[in-house]
C-alpha cells in the first residue's frame, strides 16, 4: 500500500475512536523521514489537551495492533496541527475566507517567492486573494493557480 491509501484506511479507523467526544480529526500523515511516522492531527473547541491525544492514542494502538495494516515498523504520534497548520482541506479554506494567509510559492509569483493576503475564495484548481504588501491591501482579489503555490497557512501577527 502507498502512504494515501494508508492514510485512507487509518483515518476511517480513527473516525469511530472520536464518536461520543467533541475531537475532530484534521489530518492524518504517514511519511517517512529517517524512521516511518503515523501521525495523526486532532482538533476541538477550546483545543487539543495532551489527555485527548492519550486517549485516542492507546485507543488506536489497541485498533492498530489487532488490524495490523502497516507492514512497517512506524513510531504514531497524535497531537494537535498547532496554529500555524497548513490549509489542505476546503473546510479549512473555508474557515478562513476573510482571513490573513501566507503563501509560499514554488518559484517567484509576479516576482514574490512569499506573499500575505486575506483569503476570498477558492476551488479546485484556484485560490481568489487579495494582496497586502507593505501593509497595504489592494481592493481587487488576483486568482492564483494552486499548482504554483507550494503552502498556504493561516497568517500569525505577533
Amino acid at each position: 500500500m502507498q502512504a494515501q491509501e494508508i492514510e485512507a484506511v487509518i483515518a476511517d479507523m480513527v473516525k469511530p475512536l472520536l464518536e461520543g467526544t467533541d475531537l475532530t480529526l484534521i489530518d492524518v500523515e504517514y511519511v517517512r523521514e529517517k524512521d516511518w511516522y503515523l501521525r495523526i492531527f486532532l482538533d476541538k473547541p477550546g483545543g487539543v489537551e495532551i489527555d485527548d491525544c492519550q486517549f485516542i492514542s492507546e485507543k488506536l494502538t489497541s485498533v492498530l495492533d489487532e488490524k495490523d495494516p502497516i507492514p512497517d515498523k512506524y513510531y504514531l504520534e497524535v497531537s494537535s496541527p498547532g496554529i500555524d497548520r497548513p490549509l489542505k482541506k476546503d473546510q479549512d479554506f473555508v474557515n478562513s475566507y476573510g482571513k490573513k494567509v501566507d503563501i509560499t510559492f514554488f518559484a517567484p509569483w509576479e516576482g514574490m517567492k512569499n506573499l500575505v493576503g486575506v483569503l476570498v475564495s477558492h476551488d479546485a484548481e484556484a485560490i481568489e486573494v487579495k494582496k497586502i504588501i507593505k501593509g497595504k491591501e489592494f481592493k481587487n482579489p488576483d486568482r492564483i493557480e494552486r499548482k504554483l503555490i507550494a503552502i498556504i497557512r493561516p497568517h500569525i501577527d505577533f
